[in-house]
């Protein structure tokens, strides 16, 4: 199962933090902030896997992350997922931001927080990996927001309002 899904700039900034397992806000940022230390401190030329996190994360789970510009994308799972397929996901998830973005940035990131969250829960839900597949994924995407916008907040109240003022 994968207990959470960290997109953290360069400077350990949280830009995306999504956990499956209930945390409370401190240990959230606690976890944030050791799973920053641990890569800020790490070279260029190792492995994208990492296996002993200490007692913080407990002892069977995982890290994999994948450093793009100025953006870590972490995963954190257990030993029921493979870690080959975990980067492979965070392959998927690049790869979808950037059909969603034009050449995801940073900044994608800042302003577009819910359509991060969209893309992401199209991924994976619950701590389960539910679609691989980009193309299917920026579909979904896609359809969401077309719903969004047909059935905005502010034309369903536009709607009521009138029938309030008749009475």
């Amino acid at each position: 199962m994968i207990k959470a899904v960290m997109v953290i700039n360069t400077f350990g900034k949280p830009r995306l933090s999504k956990f499956y397992e209930f945390q409370p806000v401190e240990k959230q940022q606690e976890l944030i902030r050791h799973v920053y230390a641990v890569l800020s401190n790490r070279p260029d030329n190792v492995s994208n896997f990492i296996r002993s996190l200490g007692a913080i994360f407990g002892p069977d789970t995982r890290l994999v992350y994948k450093h793009y510009a100025t953006l870590y994308f972490v995963f954190l799972f257990d030993n029921s997922e493979n870690e080959l397929a975990m980067l492979d996901l965070i392959q998927v998830f690049v790869e979808t931001l950037d059909k969603c973005f034009r050449s995801v940035c940073e900044l994608d990131v800042v302003f577009n927080y819910s359509k991060m969250h969209i893309i992401l829960d199209e991924i994976i839900l619950g701590g389960q990996v539910l679609e691989t597949d980009s193309v299917e994924v920026v579909r979904a995407v896609e359809e969401i927001s077309k719903l969004e916008s047909t059935t905005s907040a502010g034309t369903l109240i536009n709607k009521s309002i009138p029938s309030w003022w008749a009475r």
